[in-house]
């Protein structure tokens, strides 16, 4: 008698071009892309992460890396002031600022960081959210016409909202896909589409822009050497496929989520050795933030000194991982 299936599972492709501890990491993209960041600094990666903030529409996705590629100076004739606040229609609100000054620094100076990682830099996972663009109307103080990265709360006539050509996103990316190379031959791309739902669209709209960013990233897949397409998006949807691995807002993947997506992404990019090293790194974190209840016991000042020496070993053994604070937090523990 056959057994009943409750669900579909979608097995991990192990790719040709792997992760390994001394590559960096370049993320971009939605709130997914931070979620997995997060993952990535936790295990002690080389990662830097969206040098605009979080972008969720393709082509505000695209400006931020041109900017990055070309080390774009911004200036204050393209901030604008909203609330009390200098803004950016290129940038997250966390680039603004009371001043134009500070609005600036922040952000020519994320640019500059940014242009050096993504130079070096042998992965980029960029994580495109929605379609749907949102255009600044003649209402607006300026920037007619302009596709905004972050609304900052503006008045809603301030904008039109129209769902992107299909040919022209592939167009779009397919131009991006072509400067990344020139700029970093040795780069190579990994395109994720966010499960996040953007229900300010509805759900019909929802999934017209996801079939729309999906299609068009697929196309890419086929044209291009060093591109790749890791299915974030049908992890959740599909194969989890349930609601209790969403936040209360059903919109949001919870923790449960996000870790089962993090575990397909290790099986798909990261070797083996790699993978343990992840798992002595964790175990070390984990270590880290134990806090005791009688610090100055034999028990503990053994644990202490186990540590010590499972961090030094991984030290050697992984040159490319900076541990010297975690070390040094040990140590510190350590009674004279």
């Amino acid at each position: 008698m056959s057994s009943v299936k409750f669900k579909l599972n979608l097995v991990p492709q192990k790719s040709n071009i792997l992760i390994n501890y001394s590559d960096s990491l370049f993320l971009v993209g939605s709130c997914f892309t931070e979620n997995m960041g997060a993952k990535f600094k936790h295990h002690l990666f080389s990662v830097y992460e969206n040098s605009h903030g979080i972008l969720f529409n393709p082509i505000s996705v695209c400006n931020a890396l041109e900017d990055c590629i070309q080390l774009k100076q911004y200036h204050a004739k393209e901030l604008f002031l909203l609330n009390e606040l200098w803004h950016s229609w290129q940038h997250h609100s966390r680039f603004s600022d009371i001043t134009p000054e500070g609005a600036l620094e922040k952000i020519n100076d994320a640019i500059a960081t940014a242009h050096l990682h993504l130079k070096s830099a042998k992965h980029i996972v960029i994580t495109l959210g929605s379609a749907w663009l949102y255009e600044i109307t003649k209402e607006a103080p300026s920037g007619e016409g302009m596709v905004v990265a972050n609304n900052h709360k503006a008045p809603a006539n301030w904008f039109f909202k129209k769902l992107i050509n299909p040919d022209a996103l592939i167009e779009k990316l397919n131009s991006l896909v072509h400067k990344l190379k020139i700029f970093n031959p040795d780069l190579h791309i990994i395109f994720t589409i966010s499960p996040v739902r953007h229900l300010r669209e509805g759900l019909v709209d929802n999934n017209r822009s996801k079939a729309v960013l999906i299609q068009a990233v697929h196309e890419l897949v086929g044209k291009h050497n060093q591109l790749s397409y890791f299915p974030a998006y049908e992890y959740v949807i599909d194969d989890l496929r349930d609601y209790r691995f969403y936040a209360e807002d059903l919109v949001h993947p919870n923790y449960t989520a996000t870790q089962y997506v993090w575990e397909k992404f290790i099986e798909t990019y990261m070797p083996n050795l790699t993978q343990q090293a992840m798992k002595q790194v964790a175990e070390i974190q984990l270590a880290k933030q134990h806090k005791p209840f009688f610090a100055g016991s034999i028990e503990h000042q053994k644990f202490l000194n186990s540590m010590i020496q499972k961090t030094e070993q991984l030290q050697l053994d992984c040159p490319f991982l900076d541990l010297a604070s975690i070390l040094a937090s040990f140590k510190a523990s350590i009674l004279k």
